[in-house]
């Protein structure tokens, strides 16, 4: 019944017991590996569509995909129109369109394909995004054709006119599928953007508070100085008329580029001709465009925010009151040779939290942790930040401390911007170059990285520069580079940025005289009455 044992073929080490693991066993055929011809996997593929459109597609192993239109449209084109357009599209995107009654519905067709959807706006790009399964390429591009170009937001009563709650923007929208709820969709917007921003007034964090501060300091009323957030008073006036008005000349196929990873790059291109191709989009064919196409002027200058910031944070272990300060100077261009140089500088510079557990790759021997938070105990906060745009730059250090220490704590900042055009450490530069590369090729292990890095430089440059190009460009930065990308900002104007108790701040001519002196140290004041 039981017979003898059943030993399957090449399985069981009684059949060929004396062959060891690293030797191919007799009478199996030699396998027949695939193999990459020179840079082939890294490859990026762009095709312009005959509208202007162009699809960027990036192959990568994996059942998923990551697929989005990204468009040349943010809070820098703003000038025209009422601030906060931008922020308001990005909390009204994926919601009801031509073919979806709500966002529930398109929800569920994701979820058919094990997809979700973000939408993610910047100072200068505003970027749609779908994960999910490469077999539902045809359906993902068809619902982010729809989304961008088809938002319901014609026919139905956007809003009631402010002071006026019985007075509509004219028409019996009654007919329409789900009129009462686009209504709904959009007070769900207002109310969502002004949770946002009452959340960014209470958080601990003021990091995001600082950075719409110092840009506005940076660039005063124009380009990416202005809001990047919708303000209070604009909540009621975002309507129809002014929504259509942007999108009309800013969502146009020549400021896109659909992109994609995970996928076959002629797929992609199929899609893109079936779903974006002749296409009419919900505001109408535009007439003439009217495209802000203002180069960033940096003016220099400071923004004081007086607040009390004692009870940010109360609980078992509250945070202590702090004070603020972000001091920044003009960069240079993410299209510019200097940009390079520059975020090996913004590597070398470093810093983070006096809290922050160490670690591999943490920049524990960066210049603001040796020479600021190891020095200064004092000190809760000195980080540096590295903000680049197709025409501008801004690089700058965030500190905090307590209120009484703000005088001392600017002139720390001054003192490392001052050591940043002086002799550069080969070591040090080293340690930050490896950084930099170990940062980017850790980064773009993600398929939404990768995603985002196809599509953002696809937008700006028609091409993209592959990792190993950016490592190349990064190893060959030098001392002499370092040192003169620094002599150079050092000699523009001071951006601040100053939030909390600001008794003790320095003025901005101190500030911006400590800048231009050789050592860094502010001007002393002399007080007749303490």
């Amino acid at each position: 019944m039981f017979g003898s044992p059943a030993h399957r073929r090449f399985s069981s080490g009684a059949t060929y017991p004396n062959i060891p693991l690293s030797s191919p066993l007799p009478g199996v055929p030699k396998p027949i590996f695939a193999t990459v011809d020179g840079q082939e996997k890294f490859e990026t593929k762009v095709t312009t569509l005959d509208n202007g459109l162009r699809v960027a597609s990036q192959n990568k192993f994996g059942q998923f995909c990551t697929v989005g239109i990204l468009i040349n449209s943010g809070s820098r084109y703003e000038a025209k129109y009422l601030s906060g357009i931008a922020h308001f599209l990005e909390k009204l995107a994926f919601s009801s369109t031509a073919r979806f009654d709500s966002k529930d519905e398109i929800l569920l067709t994701l979820e058919k394909h094990g997809g979700i959807c973000d939408c993610q706006t910047s100072r200068d790009t505003t970027m749609y995004a779908v994960s999910a399964d490469s077999k539902g390429l045809d359906t993902v591009v068809g619902l982010l054709a729809d989304v961008v170009l088809h938002p319901r937001l014609t026919g139905c009563v956007l809003e009631q006119t402010a002071g006026a709650p019985g007075l509509s923007l004219g028409g019996d929208y009654s007919t329409w599928p789900g009129s009462a709820a686009q209504d709904e969709e959009i007070e769900m917007t207002r109310m969502a953007v002004q949770f946002e921003l009452e959340d960014l007034n209470m958080r601990p964090d003021p990091e995001p508070l600082l950075t719409e501060m110092i840009h506005e300091a940076a660039f005063r009323e124009n380009t990416v100085g202005l809001h990047r957030f919708c303000p209070v008073e604009n909540l009621a006036k975002i309507d129809r008329k002014v929504l259509h008005s942007y999108l009309r000349n800013y969502y146009t196929p020549d400021r896109m580029v659909l992109a994609g990873v995970g996928v076959e790059h002629e797929h992609l291109v199929e899609c893109a001709r079936k779903y974006l191709l002749g296409v009419q989009p919900a505001w109408g064919a535009p007439g003439t465009v009217d495209v802000d196409r203002s180069v960033a002027q940096y003016t220099g200058g400071i923004v004081k925010v007086e607040r009390d910031m004692s009870n940010v944070s109360l609980g078992p272990t509250p945070i202590p009151e702090l004070t603020h300060i972000m001091v920044g100077l003009e960069s240079c261009s993410f299209l510019e040779e200097d940009f390079i140089p520059f975020a090996v500088l913004n590597m070398m510079m470093g810093g983070g939290g006096s809290f922050s557990a160490g670690g591999p790759g943490k920049g524990m021997f960066s210049r603001l942790y040796l020479n600021v938070l190891n020095r200064h105990h004092w000190m809760y906060n000195a980080t540096s930040y590295h903000h680049s745009y197709e025409d501008t730059g801004l690089l700058c250090i965030h500190a905090s401390a307590d209120p009484r220490q703000v005088r001392e704590m600017v002139e720390i900042i001054t003192k490392e911007f001052i050591l940043m055009g002086r002799t550069v450490d080969l070591v040090e530069l080293e340690r930050a170059k490896t950084q930099l590369m170990s940062m980017l090729m850790m980064n773009l292990e993600s398929r939404p990285v990768i995603f985002e890095d196809v599509g953002r430089q696809v937008l700006a440059t028609h091409s993209r520069k592959l990792p190993h190009e950016l490592c190349t460009l990064i190893r060959n930065v030098k001392p002499e580079d370092i040192k003169r990308v620094a002599s150079k900002m050092l000699r523009g104007k001071p951006a601040v940025a100053a939030l909390g108790d600001l008794t003790d701040l320095p003025t901005y001519e101190h500030i911006q005289a400590a800048l231009s002196s050789r050592d860094g140290r502010l001007p002393r004041t002399y007080r007749l009455f303490r």
